[in-house]
């Protein structure tokens, strides 16, 4: 990860590249001496440049809480960088409705291979183009990208250098350029997406910016004649005004001030690219671009010819080579390849491929099993490194070529993951700094990327192959494999598949392991004035401790059999996560609680669900009442999620009868008493211990009545307050301890006193 220092240099040389080069097609001053300044890292400064050095150091010196609160304050703060008009281009672009392109076949080895050619657009194609090599990847694949920009376009080639670049990770670049190359540099961003991919949407926009504008955003052409602070102080309460700064008190100023320099920064000019760029995206036209590249891209097909697997384009032809001998147009075809490709076993141009004529090389990106592995070979991993192999045979474990040997793990259950950022939006909202934006970017990537890779290991290790079902897949039994999938990750998304019986331990060390890694950055703890004023758990269990980022993640965990349509399961485990998402803003909004949160959903047998998830649970698992009884408790906290946990493995080690937890689930919807006579009726006739395992880990935990006069408890209920109505609530997660029962290991460390302890059942370090 680049320091803060390095970062400040980058975006000095950065800065110095652009005004040196102005806004025509080469550099105003002595091209070598500018080359010169690039390669000594600034720390030679050619005479012909001093001057632009030492603007772009002023505006740097600036501090990032400085607030001028006027005009004239302004420009006494920024001196000499007031009068520079030379125009810097600004580029922000990359994929658009990536999940159509990745999931728009069913197949498995296409899905990895669609993710694998967008992540190397991302990752090595894009900052190729400005030169700058991945040191992961061979100086082959960096050379590609970089020779066909050079053909395309060489005096584009010659105007980027790696500096230029604010992020490209998470499938979008920011970067700066050259103003004369800045609706070029959209267009040849644009142009590489849909000739590697043929059938992915992408956009990319670009805008031109005064040196001044970088750190205290945007300002009219005549700078005297900018509204500022004053102005604001006036007019706060007008409509307009409060759509674009936000809502604030005219009596309240330090919410005034906040408002107006979170926007008056280089926020602002990201903001102004995001619209034009969802203007683009639409389809609208964009002004100084005439190019068409905005459409979506479009293949013909005839009636009488043959299409590919998907019904969609016009088929090259049946590939006998394989062995479900498919057709593939030339999408399917790459995306394929590329499946292959990304696989530790790759081989070169294999003949179906070869025998199709086609000429487009893949290229290679390391494939997430393959960083994976990297990231267990580090010194500070060698423990999760040890753990995860244990006994098996470490050199000849391979990748899963199917999502049936990823079930094989698990029964032929598997679990879809899908994993997105929390508070994002927010926070960024405050980044004042090109320099905090890169930094940003870096910090919350890595997170995720570690974050996945320590649920995986801690979770998880290779699994032996043993009665595949499919013809397909039979000489694999016995072959050891990484039983997962890492679809994507990017930015702060997330989606893997992995073995059903560790799901939702996984996606708990994710979401929790995300907040340790930024907390431990020291920039993203929870400011003292908005931490939680209560506990906004609905289990008892009192932490010792708490994650003190305010960046968390939400999580869609879907679990469903292997033979589970993928198009569906994505379908399904996005509502998922819109509805963690959903609950997140309610926890935030009404306790403060700025953590991660899980939705679950499991389907025994692949069940459709005609409406949405949520319209799906309020007609099935919603009585009206009095008293409204809600019989499920999805989505959870993550501190509730392991608590969930530990309850299922107290009822597997009470031995609770199975028959009896799907008889009490069946008079759920009878009522409350009739559920809790039930209940008290089977818990009585188990021993003493046994008793005391669910007194402590479900009674106590969960069923306790809001009063604490009051010593009995609800089971199986849980009453909540009703916002809307402002009454009570009975709600029940005795349909999720049935439904994920079979999926969770029981825990023979277990203790009846578990509740005075609570650190052992939190999931936290």
């Amino acid at each position: 990860m680049s320091s803060l220092q390095e970062i400040q240099t980058n975006l000095k040389l950065a800065l110095t590249w652009c005004l040196a080069w102005g806004d025509e097609g080469e550099p105003k001053c002595d091209r070598s001496h500018l080359d010169t300044f690039i390669q000594s890292n600034g720390d030679e400064i050619p005479a012909d440049l001093q001057d632009i050095v030492q603007q772009v150091e002023q505006l740097q010196a600036i501090p990032s809480d400085a607030e001028p609160e006027t005009l004239s304050a302004v420009q006494q703060l920024v001196g000499d960088v007031w009068n520079q008009t030379t125009p810097i281009g600004l580029v922000y672009g990359g994929a658009t409705k990536i999940k159509n392109y990745v999931f728009d076949s069913a197949n498995l080895m296409e899905i990895r291979g669609a993710s694998a050619i967008l992540d190397r657009i991302n990752l090595i194609d894009i900052p190729a183009f400005f030169g700058k090599q991945n040191p992961n990847n061979d100086l082959e694949d960096y050379r590609s990208p970089r020779n066909w920009l050079k053909t395309h376009d060489p005096q584009l080639a010659d105007a980027l250098i790696p500096q230029l670049i604010i992020y490209s990770t998470g499938g979008n670049i920011l970067a700066f350029c050259p103003a004369a190359y800045t609706n070029r540099l959209a267009d040849t961003i644009e142009k590489r997406y849909t000739q590697e991919t043929l059938t992915a949407n992408s956009c990319a926009v670009g805008e031109t910016f005064r040196l001044l504008e970088i750190r205290f955003g945007l300002f009219q052409e005549n700078l005297d004649a900018t509204p500022w602070f004053d102005w604001y102080q006036n007019n706060a309460n007008n409509p307009l005004v409060e759509a674009y700064f936000g809502k604030a008190s005219l009596n309240n100023s330090n919410q005034q001030r906040e408002n107006f320099f979170n926007s008056k920064s280089f926020n602002e000019l990201t903001r102004k690219l995001a619209i034009r760029f969802n203007q683009r995206r639409s389809g609208n036209d964009t002004p100084s671009r005439d190019t068409t590249r905005r459409y979506p891209p479009h293949f013909e097909t005839h009636p009488y010819l043959m299409r590919d697997e998907n019904n969609r384009i016009s088929s090259l032809g049946t590939i006998s080579e394989l062995p479900s001998k498919p057709k593939f147009s030339e999408p399917l075809a790459r995306k394929y390849l590329m499946g292959q490709q990304t696989k530790v076993e790759r081989n070169n141009r294999p003949d179906w491929y070869q025998n199709l004529g086609l000429d487009w090389t893949p290229g290679y990106v390391d494939s997430w099993v393959e960083r994976f592995r990297q990231y267990l070979t580090e010194e500070s991993h060698q423990g999760l490194q040890q753990q995860y192999y244990r006994d098996c045979p470490k050199s000849s474990v391979t990748e899963t070529r199917n999502v049936e040997e990823i079930a094989n793990a698990s029964n032929r259950f598997l679990s879809f993951i899908y994993a997105d950022g929390n508070n994002m939006g927010g926070y960024i909202q405050k980044i004042k700094t090109p320099e905090e934006y890169s930094q940003f970017s870096e910090h919350i990537f890595e997170a995720t990327e570690k974050s996945v890779y320590y649920a995986l290991a801690n979770r998880l290790h290779p699994h032996e192959l043993n009665n595949l079902k499919k013809q397909d897949n039979q000489d694999r039994n016995g072959d050891w494999v990484h039983p997962f999938e890492i679809i994507a990750i990017g930015g702060d998304d997330v989606m893997i598949i992995v073995p059903a019986n560790q799901a939702l331990q996984i996606a708990q060390d994710i979401g929790e392991k995300f907040e340790e890694i930024l907390e431990q950055t020291g920039q993203y703890r929870i400011p003292d004035a908005v931490r939680p004023s209560g506990n906004p758990h609905r289990d008892r269990r009192q932490l010792t401790s708490f994650r003190n980022s305010q960046l968390s993640t939400s999580i869609g965990v879907l679990t469903t059999k292997y033979d589970t349509p993928i198009y569906y399961a994505n379908r399904l485990v996005n509502q998922l996560l819109k509805s963690a998402k959903k609950y997140a803003k309610t926890l935030k909004k009404d306790k403060g609680y700025l953590g991660g949160t899980i939705d679950i959903l499991t389907l025994k047998s692949v069940t459709m669900i005609s409406s949405n998830i949520e319209e799906f649970r309020q007609q099935a698992w919603v009585v009206p009442g009095p008293p409204k009884l809600k019989l499920h408790a999805s989505p959870y906290t993550l501190q509730e999620v392991g608590s969930l946990i530990k309850t299922i493995q107290a009822f597997k080690q009470s031995e609770f009868p199975r028959s009896q937890l799907y008889q009490i689930r069946s008079l759920l919807e009878r009522g409350k008493q009739t559920a809790i006579l039930n209940y008290r009726y089977f818990r009585v006739r188990l021993k003493p211990e046994q008793q005391k395992f669910l007194e402590d880990h479900f009674e106590q935990i969960w069923c306790s009545p809001k009063d604490s006069e009051n010593k009995g408890n609800l089971a199986p209920w849980m009453s909540q307050l009703d916002s809307e109505n402002d009454s009570t609530i009975y709600e029940t997660l005795w349909r999720d301890i049935v439904d994920l029962y079979p999926f969770i290991e029981g825990d023979t460390q277990l203790k009846s006193d578990s509740l005075a302890t609570p650190s052992e059942v939190s999931g936290h370090d």
